[in-house]
């Protein structure tokens, strides 16, 4: 039996990259995919070659279709790749930073544990957590955001990546990429 992943911003450059590589390993891929008024999967229709990926109409502020999805599919792997990630946008818009970057990784996360407890989730996290420090940065470099978009990731590391891994012993990572 193929395991199941599901990938949260399937659109973007990871995620489209990401999706292929999982069909090749044999997995059942999945991807929570936000309409737009246009159809978002055109550019991805080349990287997929004739292979399927399940796509499920949703959106990361909507915690009912969040939990619909999960009790759906019940994923065996989450790559959380979904984010408002720009940072100049960030202080425009710091509500919808908030909710989608914060709060949406919460849905995500305590929604697939809800689903299965066994489940594996990356969470894409971003260098900006570090602020202004010296490169080269590590796990012990103090997190020091600067803007409400790094804020967002910050927290919703250590609220749901590191707080989840200590109380529920969940298995949950994240990176952080610049």
């Amino acid at each position: 039996m193929s395991k199941i992943a599901l990938i949260t911003g399937i659109t973007g450059q990871d995620g489209s990259y990401l999706a292929p590589l999982l069909l090749d390993k044999g997995y059942e891929v999945h991807a929570i995919l936000r309409r737009t008024s246009n159809d978002p999967t055109t550019r991805l229709n080349d990287l997929f070659a004739g292979r399927k990926v399940h796509f499920h109409d949703g959106n990361l502020r909507d915690l009912n279709r969040v939990r619909e999805i999960m009790k759906e599919v019940v994923p065996d792997e989450i790559y959380n790749l979904a984010a408002q990630s720009h940072v100049g946008i960030s202080f425009k818009c710091p509500d919808e930073t908030w909710d989608i970057n914060y709060y949406g990784v919460g849905r995500i996360i305590n929604e697939a544990l809800q689903a299965n407890p066994d489940v594996r989730i990356y969470q894409a996290s971003t260098s900006e957590m570090f602020g202004n420090s010296p490169a080269p940065q590590n796990e012990d470099t103090l997190l020091a955001p600067e803007s409400p978009y790094a804020e967002a990731k910050t927290r919703a590391h250590e609220d749901f990546i590191v707080n989840k891994r200590k109380t529920q012993n969940a298995f949950a990572v994240s990176s952080r990429i610049s």
